[in-house]
């Protein structure tokens, strides 16, 4: 893998990139970075989110700053398309499940180690938020190159976000989700639930895969979040191996850490979580 230069950091730019996602359609992302062989970091979003949703462009910046390379994409059943910041493709985001996102984070990184974008390495980092944590913890137990991880407000469970919608998936086959941060209304059909029945046990079983992971894991979780409770992350530091976790609780903060979208700046929390990250991946990455 390559190193930081000692030489003064130049200023990090985007380029965007199009790939092939789990439903055959545009796999959309990002790779920012000051340019040359850099330490890789690959960000995975959660439901309901988007790569350009509130404090990952913020954090992208910041990871790029400190001189790593930074890949984020939207899973090819998030919803949002080229471009936009709104829920746009809603029959994409009906049809998404777990499976296709693990399928969705596979295409991106191959293409981030075949030379795709242009880095040499050995190995990379995965940060995750939410459900987003919960992919980049399935993947990481069975991925020896993922070489640092960070999980934000990671699920031990998938099915708990889809938890309240259960009974009506199963009756009726379609349920509606609200937006909060949008404020748009999606549809949301069985796929989901049906892979949860089918693989909730096995592949997609976060407790589990917890315990084969072995990158040094930063398990950052606030002690006010009403969406994925800070129990998971208790959950998925006891599961995982001895040594590999640390488990840093936000007293207060809730699921996003204080930040919305659109985005209207930064806060103590945040900042707090966010130096914690970029330290992080600069140590195990470097």
């Amino acid at each position: 893998m390559g190193t930081r230069s000692s030489q003064p950091l130049a200023t990090p730019s985007k380029r965007s990139f199009r790939l092939t996602g789990a439903d055959g359609g545009p796999l959309r992302g990002d790779v920012t970075s000051a340019g040359g062989d850099r330490p890789v970091v690959v960000v995975c979003h959660g439901f309901k989110g988007f790569k350009d949703w509130g404090f990952f462009p913020h954090v992208t910046e910041r990871l790029a700053r400190a001189g790593l390379a930074v890949v984020s994409f939207n899973f090819s059943g998030a919803g949002v398309g080229e471009d936009s910041d709104t829920f746009d493709e809603p029959e994409r985001f009906g049809r998404n499940t777990y499976t296709k996102e693990l399928h969705d984070l596979d295409v991106v990184l191959e293409a981030v180690t075949s030379g795709a974008f242009g880095f040499r390495l050995s190995a990379y980092g995965l940060f995750g938020h939410s459900a987003g944590g919960g992919i980049a913890v399935l993947r990481a137990a069975q991925d020896e190159r993922v070489r640092a991880l960070v999980t934000w407000a990671a699920v031990a469970r998938f099915g708990r976000l889809i938890a309240p919608l259960t009974d009506e998936l199963r009756r009726t086959g379609t349920a509606r989700v609200l937006s909060q941060r949008t404020g748009q209304e999606l549809p949301l059909y069985r796929d989901m639930l049906d892979d949860l029945d089918a693989h909730g046990a096995g592949p997609l079983n976060v407790v589990r895969a917890a315990g084969g992971v072995r990158a040094p894991w930063l398990i950052v979780h606030g002690t006010a979040d009403q969406t994925v409770p800070w129990g998971d992350g208790r959950d998925l530091h006891n599961a995982a191996r001895a040594g590999a976790p640390e488990l840093f609780l936000v007293d207060g903060a809730g699921h996003s850490f204080g930040a919305g979208h659109p985005w209207a700046g930064s806060n103590a929390a945040l900042e707090q979580v966010v130096r914690r990250t970029v330290d992080w991946f600069a140590r195990h990455l470097s």
